[in-house]
């Protein structure tokens, strides 16, 4: 059985000693039992019990301590030192857990939720304009110490181009419903075309955002609590923002000065701003398909270069061809399966 599952893993692509891995099986192992004919899975597993293994008697001690009236309004993590402070030691924090988790008696009984696995975000590829936006919103600051105004912004994976910006002087989930719903409109996605990530705030879970995405078909995808890695084109385009020469040091001096400055950021990086991560075209420019054409001249041009002068060129000339596809949120893959 176990060595059909490791050749099964084998043909599909997974190297040998990596399936062994993942089995807790070593490959000389496997080898040995290959050449005995195959068969089940050979391990006995230990054949004694550990020296230091809890005898039932202290065992049987541990859950009566701990369930004691004592006791039993603590975690094992306060329950030890407790235990050390009157100079009783029964067993270590880890194998108290683990008599717990044997027994059932672990379980979240604070007023407070229990700890939730969250999950990574669903991966999406983008192969053109207006089939992956993010957005989120970030502070500006005001004159006023501790008040701040909310820039809200919208980008395409795919092509980097600022399709919405907005200035406001609260966070507010209709305010962004506003902005995305003229994004779509201006654009002209097709309904059911397009996916919008986001992070987990209150804006971007409110029921007025949420209403006129599903209104429009649109795909969300939400970012885990605290990880704003699940979010990278738009932290990216905060960052390149913020980090301008021309980026005020001190506060704008009212909403309508800031206003003007991000319509003007928002101009110069979709139309001026050659994109590393798009071949140096500006945003713009990928976004119309007009790259194409760019990029193709821009090859010509170093093929003539090295035609011209080959004792110059060890190798490939620069790599000129498009970004074909970009991804969020892409998964890992083991054995040859998206994980």
């Amino acid at each position: 059985m176990i060595l059909g599952h490791i050749d099964e893993a084998v043909q599909t692509g997974a190297r040998q000693s990596e399936a062994c891995k993942l089995l807790g099986l070593d490959p000389r192992t496997l080898q040995r039992w290959e050449a005995l004919g195959g068969g089940a899975d050979r391990r006995r597993g230990p054949v004694c019990a550990p020296g230091n293994k809890l005898s039932e008697r202290e065992r049987a001690q541990v859950l009566v301590t701990v369930n004691s009236p004592e006791f039993r309004d603590l975690s094992p993590k306060q329950i030890v030192p407790a235990l050390a402070d009157q100079g009783e030691y029964l067993a270590s924090e880890s194998t108290v857990y683990r008599i717990l988790r044997e027994e059932s008696l672990l379980a979240h009984r604070e007023k407070s939720c229990p700890p939730a696995k969250r999950h990574r975000p669903d991966e999406y590829v983008a192969s053109a304009s207006n089939q992956v936006w993010t957005w989120d919103i970030t502070y500006l600051k005001s004159p006023v110490r501790g008040l701040f105004w909310y820039l809200y912004m919208v980008v395409d994976i795919w092509s980097r181009k600022i399709v919405a910006a907005a200035v406001h002087t609260e966070e507010s989930s209709a305010h962004a419903s506003a902005l995305l719903a003229d994004a779509y409109r201006c654009e002209g996605v097709a309904p059911g075309s397009l996916v919008v990530h986001m992070d987990n705030g209150g804006p971007m879970k409110g029921a007025t955002l949420v209403a006129t995405l599903q209104k429009l078909g649109v795909m969300t995808s939400y970012s885990r609590p605290s990880v704003s890695n699940d979010n990278p084109y738009s932290e990216s385009l905060f960052r390149t923002m913020k980090y301008r020469p021309c980026f005020p040091s001190g506060p704008f001096e009212s909403i309508a000065a800031a206003r003007l400055w991000v319509t003007g950021f928002v101009r110069w990086y979709n139309t001026e701003h050659l994109h590393s991560a798009i071949r140096f075209v500006t945003p713009t420019e990928r976004h119309s398909g007009r790259d194409l054409q760019l990029l193709e001249r821009r090859r010509k041009v170093y093929e003539t270069a090295r035609a011209r002068k080959p004792e110059r060129w060890t190798g490939n000339i620069r790599n000129w061809d498009p970004i074909k596809e970009v991804l969020l949120n892409p998964q890992t893959t083991a054995l040859g399966q998206t994980g």
